[in-house]
Protein backbone atom coordinates (compact mmCIF):
# COMPACT_ATOMS: atom_id res chain seq x y z
CA UNK A 1 0.00 0.00 0.00
CA UNK A 2 1.23 3.27 -1.04
CA UNK A 3 2.18 6.02 1.83
CA UNK A 4 0.47 8.91 1.64
CA UNK A 5 1.55 12.34 2.83
CA UNK A 6 -0.46 13.77 4.86
CA UNK A 7 -0.38 17.26 6.03
CA UNK A 8 -1.85 19.19 9.43
CA UNK A 9 -4.42 22.21 8.64
CA UNK A 10 -2.15 24.99 10.66
CA UNK A 11 0.76 23.73 7.77
CA UNK A 12 -1.50 24.41 5.09
CA UNK A 13 -2.46 27.58 6.22
CA UNK A 14 1.02 28.46 6.37
CA UNK A 15 2.05 27.17 2.98
CA UNK A 16 -0.77 29.34 2.08
CA UNK A 17 -0.20 32.06 3.56
CA UNK A 18 3.52 31.97 3.05
CA UNK A 19 2.43 31.96 -0.94
CA UNK A 20 0.21 34.94 -0.79
CA UNK A 21 2.62 36.80 0.63
CA UNK A 22 5.08 35.90 -1.65
CA UNK A 23 2.64 36.79 -4.38
CA UNK A 24 1.30 40.01 -2.86
CA UNK A 25 4.82 41.00 -1.22
CA UNK A 26 4.14 44.46 -1.94
CA UNK A 27 0.53 46.48 -2.03
CA UNK A 28 -1.67 46.85 -4.84
CA UNK A 29 -4.09 48.65 -6.05
CA UNK A 30 -7.95 47.35 -5.64
CA UNK A 31 -11.24 48.00 -7.42
CA UNK A 32 -14.30 47.20 -5.57
CA UNK A 33 -17.61 47.80 -4.15
CA UNK A 34 -18.06 48.74 0.02
CA UNK A 35 -20.90 46.18 0.73
CA UNK A 36 -20.77 46.73 4.25
CA UNK A 37 -18.53 49.70 6.99
CA UNK A 38 -18.22 49.66 10.47
CA UNK A 39 -15.99 51.45 12.55
CA UNK A 40 -15.30 49.97 16.23
CA UNK A 41 -15.09 51.50 19.11
CA UNK A 42 -10.69 51.37 19.06
CA UNK A 43 -10.96 53.80 16.18
CA UNK A 44 -10.09 50.69 13.44
CA UNK A 45 -12.28 50.39 10.45
CA UNK A 46 -13.65 47.37 9.28
CA UNK A 47 -15.30 46.52 5.46
CA UNK A 48 -16.60 44.19 3.47
CA UNK A 49 -15.43 44.71 -0.35
CA UNK A 50 -17.48 42.81 -3.32
CA UNK A 51 -17.55 43.11 -6.51
CA UNK A 52 -20.70 42.06 -8.55
CA UNK A 53 -21.88 41.64 -12.05
CA UNK A 54 -22.18 44.62 -14.10
CA UNK A 55 -25.18 43.24 -15.98
CA UNK A 56 -27.18 40.95 -13.36
CA UNK A 57 -25.73 42.66 -10.16
CA UNK A 58 -25.24 39.20 -8.84
CA UNK A 59 -22.21 38.71 -6.35
CA UNK A 60 -18.96 37.08 -8.00
CA UNK A 61 -16.27 37.87 -5.15
CA UNK A 62 -16.09 38.85 -1.52
CA UNK A 63 -13.22 39.95 1.26
CA UNK A 64 -12.85 41.22 4.50
CA UNK A 65 -10.92 44.57 4.98
CA UNK A 66 -9.32 46.81 7.80
CA UNK A 67 -8.45 49.92 8.28
CA UNK A 68 -6.33 50.58 11.25
CA UNK A 69 -7.23 53.44 13.65
CA UNK A 70 -3.86 55.25 12.40
CA UNK A 71 -4.34 55.02 9.40
CA UNK A 72 -8.04 55.61 9.46
CA UNK A 73 -7.48 59.05 11.33
CA UNK A 74 -5.53 60.23 8.14
CA UNK A 75 -7.51 58.58 4.90
CA UNK A 76 -11.27 59.36 6.20
CA UNK A 77 -11.19 63.24 6.45
CA UNK A 78 -9.03 63.48 3.44
CA UNK A 79 -11.48 61.38 1.08
CA UNK A 80 -14.77 63.60 2.69
CA UNK A 81 -13.08 66.79 2.25
CA UNK A 82 -12.31 65.59 -2.19
CA UNK A 83 -15.60 63.86 -2.76
CA UNK A 84 -18.08 66.32 -0.01
CA UNK A 85 -19.47 62.36 1.17
CA UNK A 86 -18.48 60.08 3.69
CA UNK A 87 -17.76 56.82 3.06
CA UNK A 88 -20.23 54.43 2.89
CA UNK A 89 -21.89 50.88 1.50
CA UNK A 90 -22.44 51.14 -1.87
CA UNK A 91 -19.86 53.07 -3.13
CA UNK A 92 -17.33 52.37 -5.52
CA UNK A 93 -13.68 53.07 -3.91
CA UNK A 94 -10.30 52.39 -5.20
CA UNK A 95 -8.04 51.47 -2.28
CA UNK A 96 -4.45 50.54 -1.84
CA UNK A 97 -4.10 47.01 0.11
CA UNK A 98 -1.59 44.67 1.57
CA UNK A 99 -2.88 40.76 1.37
CA UNK A 100 -2.80 39.33 4.56
CA UNK A 101 -3.74 36.02 5.40
CA UNK A 102 -4.40 34.37 9.19
CA UNK A 103 -4.52 30.69 9.71
CA UNK A 104 -6.65 31.42 11.97
CA UNK A 105 -9.04 33.96 9.94
CA UNK A 106 -8.58 33.59 7.20
CA UNK A 107 -7.85 36.23 4.04
CA UNK A 108 -8.25 39.82 4.89
CA UNK A 109 -6.70 43.05 3.30
CA UNK A 110 -5.40 46.05 5.06
CA UNK A 111 -6.44 49.14 3.77
CA UNK A 112 -3.21 51.88 3.69
CA UNK A 113 -4.84 54.43 0.74
CA UNK A 114 -7.88 55.45 -1.16
CA UNK A 115 -8.14 57.46 -4.16
CA UNK A 116 -11.22 59.87 -4.10
CA UNK A 117 -10.85 60.60 -7.67
CA UNK A 118 -11.77 57.41 -8.38
CA UNK A 119 -15.25 57.37 -6.68
CA UNK A 120 -15.87 60.44 -7.95
CA UNK A 121 -15.27 59.25 -11.59
CA UNK A 122 -17.46 56.04 -11.27
CA UNK A 123 -20.32 58.18 -9.83
CA UNK A 124 -20.50 60.42 -13.14
CA UNK A 125 -19.75 57.20 -15.33
CA UNK A 126 -23.26 56.06 -13.22
CA UNK A 127 -24.62 59.65 -13.99
CA UNK A 128 -24.19 59.17 -17.55
CA UNK A 129 -25.91 55.93 -18.29
CA UNK A 130 -28.72 56.86 -16.14
CA UNK A 131 -28.96 59.84 -18.58
CA UNK A 132 -28.64 57.74 -21.50
CA UNK A 133 -30.96 55.38 -19.94
CA UNK A 134 -33.70 58.05 -19.34
CA UNK A 135 -33.52 59.46 -23.06
CA UNK A 136 -33.69 56.05 -24.70
CA UNK A 137 -36.85 56.16 -22.30
CA UNK A 138 -38.34 58.80 -23.88
CA UNK A 139 -38.22 60.55 -19.83
CA UNK A 140 -36.46 63.69 -20.38
CA UNK A 141 -39.52 65.61 -21.88
CA UNK A 142 -42.53 64.22 -20.13
CA UNK A 143 -42.89 66.62 -17.18
CA UNK A 144 -41.79 69.86 -18.95
CA UNK A 145 -45.15 69.10 -21.34
CA UNK A 146 -47.87 69.83 -18.63
CA UNK A 147 -49.05 72.70 -18.06
CA UNK A 148 -47.92 75.39 -15.47
CA UNK A 149 -50.49 77.85 -14.07
CA UNK A 150 -49.23 81.22 -14.95
CA UNK A 151 -49.76 82.53 -11.45
CA UNK A 152 -48.01 79.45 -9.29
CA UNK A 153 -49.60 80.15 -5.80
CA UNK A 154 -50.05 76.64 -4.32
CA UNK A 155 -46.83 75.59 -3.80
CA UNK A 156 -46.04 71.45 -2.19
CA UNK A 157 -42.27 72.00 -1.13
CA UNK A 158 -40.05 68.77 -0.55
CA UNK A 159 -37.33 69.92 1.60
CA UNK A 160 -35.97 69.72 5.27
CA UNK A 161 -37.51 71.67 7.76
CA UNK A 162 -33.65 72.56 9.29
CA UNK A 163 -32.58 72.68 5.49
CA UNK A 164 -31.06 77.00 5.28
CA UNK A 165 -32.52 76.48 1.69
CA UNK A 166 -35.97 76.03 2.63
CA UNK A 167 -35.69 78.60 5.01
CA UNK A 168 -34.28 81.22 2.53
CA UNK A 169 -36.20 80.46 0.23
CA UNK A 170 -39.75 81.32 2.49
CA UNK A 171 -38.07 84.58 3.86
CA UNK A 172 -37.28 85.37 0.51
CA UNK A 173 -40.93 84.81 -0.53
CA UNK A 174 -42.65 86.12 2.57
CA UNK A 175 -40.70 89.39 2.25
CA UNK A 176 -41.61 90.14 -1.73
CA UNK A 177 -41.11 94.04 -2.07
CA UNK A 178 -44.85 93.81 -3.88
CA UNK A 179 -46.92 92.05 -1.09
CA UNK A 180 -47.70 89.34 -3.54
CA UNK A 181 -49.04 85.78 -1.32
CA UNK A 182 -47.98 82.64 -1.65
CA UNK A 183 -49.01 79.26 -0.11
CA UNK A 184 -46.26 76.82 0.68
CA UNK A 185 -46.62 73.53 2.56
CA UNK A 186 -43.77 71.40 2.88
CA UNK A 187 -42.85 67.75 2.63
CA UNK A 188 -40.05 66.44 4.93
CA UNK A 189 -37.90 64.45 3.20
CA UNK A 190 -33.82 63.29 3.55
CA UNK A 191 -32.12 65.75 1.06
CA UNK A 192 -28.53 63.55 1.12
CA UNK A 193 -27.35 60.33 1.80
CA UNK A 194 -28.24 57.21 0.24
CA UNK A 195 -31.58 57.00 1.83
CA UNK A 196 -32.98 60.07 0.16
CA UNK A 197 -34.06 59.07 -3.49
CA UNK A 198 -36.78 56.73 -1.84
CA UNK A 199 -37.27 59.70 0.83
CA UNK A 200 -37.82 61.96 -1.63
CA UNK A 201 -40.17 59.48 -3.99
CA UNK A 202 -42.11 59.06 -0.43
CA UNK A 203 -43.09 62.65 -0.21
CA UNK A 204 -43.44 62.74 -3.73
CA UNK A 205 -46.55 60.10 -3.59
CA UNK A 206 -47.70 61.81 -0.34
CA UNK A 207 -48.18 65.01 -2.36
CA UNK A 208 -49.42 63.29 -5.38
CA UNK A 209 -52.45 62.15 -3.49
CA UNK A 210 -53.85 65.52 -2.86
CA UNK A 211 -52.17 66.66 -6.34
CA UNK A 212 -55.46 68.88 -6.46
CA UNK A 213 -54.72 71.12 -3.87
CA UNK A 214 -51.14 72.26 -5.45
CA UNK A 215 -50.34 74.12 -8.71
CA UNK A 216 -46.87 72.74 -8.67
CA UNK A 217 -44.46 71.05 -6.27
CA UNK A 218 -40.94 72.30 -5.64
CA UNK A 219 -37.80 69.91 -4.48
CA UNK A 220 -35.45 72.45 -2.59
CA UNK A 221 -32.12 72.00 -1.30
CA UNK A 222 -29.45 74.06 -0.83
CA UNK A 223 -25.80 74.06 -1.44
CA UNK A 224 -23.24 70.75 -0.43
CA UNK A 225 -20.43 69.18 -1.42
CA UNK A 226 -20.57 67.01 -4.96
CA UNK A 227 -21.13 63.72 -2.86
CA UNK A 228 -23.68 65.14 -0.95
CA UNK A 229 -26.09 66.12 -3.97
CA UNK A 230 -25.29 62.70 -6.02
CA UNK A 231 -28.89 60.83 -4.62
CA UNK A 232 -30.21 63.47 -7.27
CA UNK A 233 -28.89 61.86 -10.14
CA UNK A 234 -30.49 58.68 -9.14
CA UNK A 235 -32.59 57.05 -11.77
CA UNK A 236 -35.72 55.76 -9.76
CA UNK A 237 -36.14 59.52 -8.43
CA UNK A 238 -35.57 60.98 -12.03
CA UNK A 239 -38.12 58.58 -13.12
CA UNK A 240 -41.29 59.34 -10.37
CA UNK A 241 -40.24 63.17 -11.77
CA UNK A 242 -40.59 62.52 -14.85
CA UNK A 243 -44.02 60.84 -14.75
CA UNK A 244 -45.11 63.43 -11.68
CA UNK A 245 -48.68 64.25 -12.42
CA UNK A 246 -48.05 68.06 -11.38
CA UNK A 247 -44.64 70.40 -12.65
CA UNK A 248 -42.42 69.94 -10.75
CA UNK A 249 -39.90 73.01 -10.00
CA UNK A 250 -36.10 72.29 -8.87
CA UNK A 251 -33.70 74.44 -7.23
CA UNK A 252 -30.35 72.02 -6.00
CA UNK A 253 -27.15 73.37 -4.89
CA UNK A 254 -24.80 75.90 -6.20
CA UNK A 255 -25.14 78.10 -9.33
CA UNK A 256 -23.10 75.32 -11.12
CA UNK A 257 -24.63 72.60 -10.16
CA UNK A 258 -26.67 70.11 -12.30
CA UNK A 259 -28.42 66.70 -11.62
CA UNK A 260 -29.99 64.18 -13.32
CA UNK A 261 -33.21 65.44 -11.33
CA UNK A 262 -33.26 69.07 -13.01
CA UNK A 263 -33.22 67.53 -16.53
CA UNK A 264 -36.29 65.84 -16.24
CA UNK A 265 -38.15 68.11 -14.23
CA UNK A 266 -40.38 70.85 -15.72
CA UNK A 267 -38.43 74.07 -14.38
CA UNK A 268 -34.82 74.11 -12.93
CA UNK A 269 -33.39 76.93 -11.01
CA UNK A 270 -30.08 77.31 -9.69
CA UNK A 271 -30.86 78.04 -6.23
CA UNK A 272 -33.83 77.97 -3.67
CA UNK A 273 -33.90 81.61 -3.58
CA UNK A 274 -33.38 82.19 -7.15
CA UNK A 275 -36.73 80.09 -7.76
CA UNK A 276 -38.32 82.40 -5.10
CA UNK A 277 -37.09 85.63 -7.31
CA UNK A 278 -38.14 83.15 -10.31
CA UNK A 279 -41.72 82.99 -8.79
CA UNK A 280 -42.39 86.62 -7.74
CA UNK A 281 -40.99 87.79 -11.28
CA UNK A 282 -43.93 85.77 -12.91
CA UNK A 283 -46.16 87.57 -10.47
CA UNK A 284 -44.75 90.73 -10.77
CA UNK A 285 -44.83 90.55 -14.56
CA UNK A 286 -48.21 89.45 -14.41
CA UNK A 287 -49.12 93.01 -12.35
CA UNK A 288 -47.14 94.74 -14.77
CA UNK A 289 -49.07 93.29 -17.30
CA UNK A 290 -52.73 94.16 -16.05
CA UNK A 291 -51.16 97.44 -14.72
CA UNK A 292 -50.04 98.22 -18.45
CA UNK A 293 -53.75 97.29 -19.98
CA UNK A 294 -55.39 99.54 -17.48
CA UNK A 295 -53.35 102.25 -18.80
CA UNK A 296 -54.18 101.55 -22.46
CA UNK A 297 -58.22 101.06 -21.69
CA UNK A 298 -57.69 104.33 -19.60
CA UNK A 299 -56.28 106.28 -22.77
CA UNK A 300 -59.10 104.37 -24.83
CA UNK A 301 -61.53 105.40 -22.94
CA UNK A 302 -60.29 108.28 -22.64
CA UNK A 303 -59.58 108.95 -25.85
CA UNK A 304 -63.09 107.54 -27.50
CA UNK A 305 -64.50 110.24 -24.60
CA UNK A 306 -62.68 112.76 -26.50
CA UNK A 307 -64.00 112.07 -29.79
CA UNK A 308 -67.30 111.78 -28.80
CA UNK A 309 -67.32 115.12 -26.83
CA UNK A 310 -65.85 115.96 -30.99
CA UNK A 311 -68.92 114.40 -32.34
CA UNK A 312 -71.31 115.81 -29.30
CA UNK A 313 -70.10 119.07 -29.88
CA UNK A 314 -70.21 119.64 -33.91
CA UNK A 315 -73.79 118.37 -33.06
CA UNK A 316 -74.22 120.35 -30.33
CA UNK A 317 -73.17 123.48 -32.88
CA UNK A 318 -75.42 122.04 -35.65
CA UNK A 319 -78.09 121.94 -33.77
CA UNK A 320 -77.91 125.40 -32.65
CA UNK A 321 -77.50 126.53 -35.42
CA UNK A 322 -80.90 124.86 -37.25
CA UNK A 323 -82.65 125.99 -34.10
CA UNK A 324 -81.60 129.34 -35.13
CA UNK A 325 -82.25 129.04 -38.43
CA UNK A 326 -85.54 127.24 -37.73
CA UNK A 327 -86.18 130.28 -35.08
CA UNK A 328 -84.95 132.97 -37.63
CA UNK A 329 -87.86 131.79 -40.20
CA UNK A 330 -90.41 131.66 -37.29
CA UNK A 331 -89.48 135.37 -36.66
CA UNK A 332 -90.16 136.23 -40.26
CA UNK A 333 -93.38 134.05 -40.43
CA UNK A 334 -94.37 135.50 -37.58
CA UNK A 335 -93.56 139.10 -38.75
CA UNK A 336 -95.54 138.87 -42.33
CA UNK A 337 -98.21 137.29 -39.98
CA UNK A 338 -98.24 140.16 -37.74
CA UNK A 339 -98.27 142.56 -41.09
CA UNK A 340 -101.02 140.84 -42.07
CA UNK A 341 -102.93 140.99 -39.34
CA UNK A 342 -102.32 144.11 -38.63
CA UNK A 343 -103.57 145.16 -42.17
CA UNK A 344 -107.38 143.97 -41.64
CA UNK A 345 -107.07 145.19 -37.53
CA UNK A 346 -110.48 146.76 -37.51
CA UNK A 347 -108.47 149.44 -35.54
CA UNK A 348 -106.84 150.65 -38.10
CA UNK A 349 -110.54 151.36 -39.73
CA UNK A 350 -111.93 153.31 -37.08
CA UNK A 351 -108.67 155.34 -36.54
CA UNK A 352 -109.11 156.77 -40.46
CA UNK A 353 -112.80 157.77 -39.47
CA UNK A 354 -114.77 154.79 -40.56
CA UNK A 355 -117.27 153.42 -38.59
CA UNK A 356 -118.23 149.25 -38.05
CA UNK A 357 -122.12 148.43 -37.30
CA UNK A 358 -122.29 145.89 -35.03
CA UNK A 359 -125.92 143.53 -34.40
CA UNK A 360 -126.11 141.40 -31.45
CA UNK A 361 -122.40 141.94 -30.79
CA UNK A 362 -121.12 140.88 -34.30
CA UNK A 363 -120.46 143.01 -37.06
CA UNK A 364 -123.18 143.80 -39.62
CA UNK A 365 -121.87 142.91 -43.01
CA UNK A 366 -124.45 144.34 -44.75
CA UNK A 367 -127.41 146.89 -44.66
CA UNK A 368 -129.60 143.88 -45.76
CA UNK A 369 -129.16 142.64 -42.22
CA UNK A 370 -130.87 145.26 -40.33
CA UNK A 371 -134.56 145.83 -40.49
CA UNK A 372 -136.79 148.47 -38.93
CA UNK A 373 -136.87 148.57 -35.02
CA UNK A 374 -133.23 146.61 -35.04
CA UNK A 375 -131.11 147.68 -32.24
CA UNK A 376 -127.48 148.63 -32.92
CA UNK A 377 -124.11 149.46 -32.14
CA UNK A 378 -121.99 151.98 -33.82
CA UNK A 379 -118.02 151.66 -32.95
CA UNK A 380 -116.39 154.75 -33.40
CA UNK A 381 -112.64 155.13 -32.65
CA UNK A 382 -113.08 156.96 -29.59
CA UNK A 383 -116.49 155.31 -28.55
CA UNK A 384 -119.56 153.36 -29.02
CA UNK A 385 -122.85 154.44 -29.77
CA UNK A 386 -125.81 152.60 -29.17
CA UNK A 387 -129.06 153.20 -31.78
CA UNK A 388 -132.17 151.93 -33.53
CA UNK A 389 -132.95 151.32 -37.00
CA UNK A 390 -135.13 153.60 -38.40
CA UNK A 391 -135.28 153.01 -42.07
CA UNK A 392 -133.51 150.69 -44.15
CA UNK A 393 -132.26 151.74 -47.57
CA UNK A 394 -131.26 149.44 -49.93
CA UNK A 395 -128.88 150.04 -53.13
Amino acid sequence: MEERKTIGLVALQERVKQALEDAFFDTVWLQAEISELKQNPSGHCYLTLVEKDPKSNALLAKVSAVVWASTWRMIRPYFESQTGRALAPGMSVLVRVQVSYSVLYGLSLVIYDIDPSFTVGELELARQRTIARLQEEGMFEMNAQLPLPSLPRRLAVISSATAAGFRDFCRHLDENEYGFKFGVRLFQALMQGAEAPASIIAALDAVAAEAEAFDAVLILRGGGGAMDLVCFDDYDLAVNIAQFPLPVLTAIGHDHDYHVADMVAHTHVKTPTALADWLIERFAEEDWQVDNLLQRLHLAVRTKAEAQRGVLSTLYLRIVHAVNLRHADARRALDALEQRLDAVNPQRALDRGFLIALKNGRRAPSAASFAPGDRLSLLFRDGTVEAEVKKVEKK
